[in-house]
Order: structure tokens, then C-alpha cells, then sequence
């Protein structure tokens, strides 16, 4: 997800509540397909509607994946983007009674608050089958509600990448580290070139809430992880106190460029890839690739590269990020079909050469990347040992996702004293307590 697209839903499901969206469930058209049948059925006749918020490109190529899908079975399949107002759209069309076969949501929240409304179907066992074929078990898990499959995640993004301009780190001698230590080591020797060792945009707490979860997943682990997310531990734990001392150990570098809390996200890209940078390395998700095409100072593949987020004390491979999971909200041939063809590398494997899709699905084929970055950019999504959902995107909007309060704000507070741990620990406690009630 976007750094836009990820702040536009949480936003957009605050402002109706998860509560608005839990209501009647919307009627089926019974059925099903058979573990044995195939997404490749004769399907004339069906008439699918299928709801996400892709516009633009976006929405082109996933109208090419579906026509790939018409054109095998012989449905006609109806796309309809919802922009920026995904939760607003679904709640109005399931109020009125005409909710659509499939919608592709951006948040596990409104994935399970639809679930536990019975507004959405759980998947045919044909479906689920092969999403456990395709996908690894923290995807499984994360569209999995009360021990029943309902998403498929067509798509997914990275959020553990750290991005350098390699034409200053040849300059300065600097070398791509993979380990936490030796990170801090390369932003000093990019430091002493003459660059900031790293950029940093705290203008808003989005950036900085993603620093502290890839280092807490690497910290604390997993299921420490989980337990933080659901507030079933305090944020005065003392898993909480070492990632932020980890956390302090980057916002207290000299290698750090100064003025961060007055600088957008996109402005630290710029101070990296721009026409006359002034540091070496910024961290974020696979959308800089975006940023940086849009600056058109520095090319994605040849100076501007990136590298796993750094190991921190031998963790294993990790990735936090994002995704769009497909969803349906009837149970039919048809859309049950659908529904495979979705979950299948097939259908991801029509929009992956076009760029701009990273799919999560193992399957897939991923020397049909149009690059050698956003293939690496899905292997390592694919192949981590460890995959988490962007941690305040699964919190309560008034914690997780609203400026000027909660963890956004706390982190930019952090950020401008690294050395109030103990005071940054009982906010972020008083913070969620209140939002968890």
C-alpha cells in the first residue's frame, strides 16, 4: 500500500467507524463450486460486479486481468473504482441491499469487522485450497477470521526497503549493509564523505510509526508483534523500551540530516535522489520507486537502489507491509470462480510485466518482473521468513491513524527527543488505552 492510499483508508474508515460498517449480512446466491472444478468453467451468461480503489493505470491493468478471466470462461465481469471512499461505498451498497460480488479492500480491519458481520462469504473450499497452495501462512492468517478464510490478497507492497543512491555510497566507500550494526557503520562512512548518512521526513508520524514496527518485528518478534498490535501488552513493555532505544540509536546519529521534523516524506526522497543531494539513504516502502521516477533526477535500477531492512541481533528475514485483498460478498459459481482465479499466479501474472503490481502469491513467476528491483522487491516480500501487516493500520484509527495524536504523534515526539523513552512509552500506554476501550 501507498503511503497515500494507506493514509486515505484509515482516515476514510474512522471517519464512518468500523462499527457503521457492521451490519445485516447481504443475501448469497447460494451454490458453490466443488474442490474439483475448474476456474476455467463455462461461466456464458454470468454477469460479475467487482469494486477496489484502482484508478488510472492501476485500474487498466487489473481490467486486463479480468478480461484474461471473460475470456477463459465466458463471464462478463463489471469493475467499478471507489477511489478514496472504499469503507463509505461498501457500507452504502450493503445498506441498500446490492452489495457486489467481489470488493478488493486495503485494511485487515474492515476484512474482519465485514466477516464478523457476515456480510462477506467465507471461500469455497476450492478457493481456499488454493490460497494455501500460494501463499505462505502469515497471509492465510491475515485473511483468516474466526478460523475461516475469507480474503485472497491479489496484491501486496514491501515496506523493509531502505533506498540508496549508489552513485554517493561508490564515493564514500560505503557498502550495503545487512545487519543493524553495520547499517549505523555505513551511514557514519557516508557521513564522513561529505553526505547525511540518511534522510529522514517527520512532518507527519506515518514514516516514523513504519521505522519502529520493521524494528520491533526484528526485536521482539512475531508474536510479540501480534501481542502490541492487539494492545494484549502494555506499550510500557519492556520489548516496547528496547526498540525505541534501538530507534534512538538512528535519530541520534550526527550521520542524521538535520531538520527532519520540518521535512514531507517525499522531500527526503528528494534529498537523496534529487538533482543536488545532500544524503546518502532513505528508508521506506516499495512506492519510493515512484517518488523517484517522479523527481526524474535519479533512475530506478542503475544509482538508485535499495536493501533489506537490516537484521538486528541475527533475526531472520522480515518484511512489514501492506496489501489488497479480494473478498466476496456472494456465494456462486461464478464468483467463487473468480475468487480462484484470483488467488492462482495466472492472474497475477497478467499485470506483473506492466509494473506496478507486487503480488504476495509464491507462485508467481517472478522473472516476469519488468525489472530486476521490483523482482527483488517481490522475492523478498515472498520469501521472508516473517511477514506482518503494517502494525498501526490494524489499530483503532484514534490510536493508529489520526493526525496530530496517538502513535503518529508520538513517534514525530520521539523523534524530536530520542532520549524520552520512558515518557514516550506512557504516552503511546495512554494513547491506545483510551482508543482500545
Amino acid at each position: 500500500m501507498t503511503a497515500h492510499s494507506r493514509s486515505r483508508l484509515v482516515a476514510a474508515i474512522g471517519g464512518i467507524g468500523i462499527a457503521g460498517l457492521l451490519l445485516a449480512g447481504c443475501s448469497g446466491g447460494g451454490g458453490g463450486t466443488s474442490p474439483s472444478e475448474s476456474a476455467k468453467q463455462d461461466l456464458s451468461g454470468k454477469t460479475l460486479t467487482i469494486v477496489a480503489s484502482w484508478s488510472g493505470d492501476e485500474q487498466k491493468n487489473f481490467e486486463a486481468v479480468l478480461k484474461k478471466f471473460e475470456d477463459e470462461t465466458g463471464a462478463k465481469v463489471t469493475y467499478t473504482s471507489f477511489g478514496d471512499n472504499g469503507p463509505t461505498y461498501l457500507q452504502g451498497q450493503i445498506a441498500g441491499g446490492n452489495p457486489p460480488n467481489v470488493a478488493v479492500v486495503s485494511q485487515p480491519a474492515l476484512l474482519q469487522s465485514l466477516a464478523k458481520a457476515g456480510n462477506i462469504k467465507p471461500l469455497d473450499a476450492a478457493v481456499a485450497d488454493e490460497v494455501k497452495k500460494n501463499y505462505s501462512q502469515d497471509w492465510v492468517n491475515l485473511g483468516t477470521v474466526d478460523s475461516k478464510l475469507y480474503g485472497v490478497w491479489f496484491k501486496g507492497a514491501n515496506k523493509s526497503t531502505v533506498w540508496y543512491n549508489k552513485d554517493i555510497y561508490d564515493e564514500a566507500g560505503a557498502t550495503v549493509p545487512t545487519t543493524w550494526d553495520d547499517f549505523l557503520k555505513q551511514l557514519d562512512v557516508v557521513h564522513d564523505s561529505g553526505y547525511y548518512g540518511l534522510s529522514v521526513g517527520a512532518d507527519v508520524g506515518w514514516p516514523l510509526t513504519d521505522w519502529f514496527e520493521n524494528i520491533y518485528l526484528r526485536t521482539a518478534g512475531p508474536d510479540k508483534y501480534d501481542q502490541l498490535t492487539a494492545h494484549e501488552i502494555p506499550w510500557t513493555d519492556p520489548s516496547v523500551k528496547t526498540a525505541l532505544e534501538t530507534l534512538a540509536q538512528v535519530w541520534k546519529s550526527p550521520a542524521l540530516q538535520p531538520g527532519g521534523a520540518q521535512r514531507t516524506f517525499p522531500e527526503s526522497v528528494t534529498e537523496v535522489f534529487g538533482k543536488d543531494p545532500k544524503a546518502g539513504t532513505v528508508y521506506e516502502g516499495d512506492f519510493v520507486a515512484g517518488n523517484i521516477t517522479a523527481d526524474g533526477n535519479s533512475t530506478v535500477g542503475k544509482n538508485a537502489l535499495f536493501y533489506d531492512f537490516p537484521s538486528i541481533n541475527g533475526s531472520g528475514p522480515a518484511v512489514v507491509g501492506g496489501g489488497d485483498a479480494a473478498v466476496q460478498f456472494t456465494d456462486d459459481e461464478a464468483t467463487n470462480a473468480l475468487m480462484k482465479y484470483l488467488a492462482s499466479p495466472e492472474s497475477a501474472e497478467v499485470w506483473v510485466p506492466k509494473g506496478g503490481l507486487t503480488s504476495p502469491n509464491k507462485a508467481v513467476d517472478t522473472s516476469l518482473y519488468p525489472d530486476d528491483v521490483s523482482r527483488q522487491i517481490a522475492e523478498a516480500l515472498t520469501k521472508a521468513e516473517t511477514f506482518r501487516f503494517d502494525m498501526s493500520d490494524q489499530t483503532p484509527s484514534a490510536f493508529g491513524g489520526t493526525p496530530g495524536q496517538g502513535f503518529w504523534q508520538e513517534m514525530i515526539t520521539f523523534y524530536q527527543h530520542p532520549d524520552d523513552v520512558q515518557g514516550t512509552m506512557d504516552r503511546l500506554e495512554k494513547a491506545a488505552a483510551a482508543a482500545y476501550k
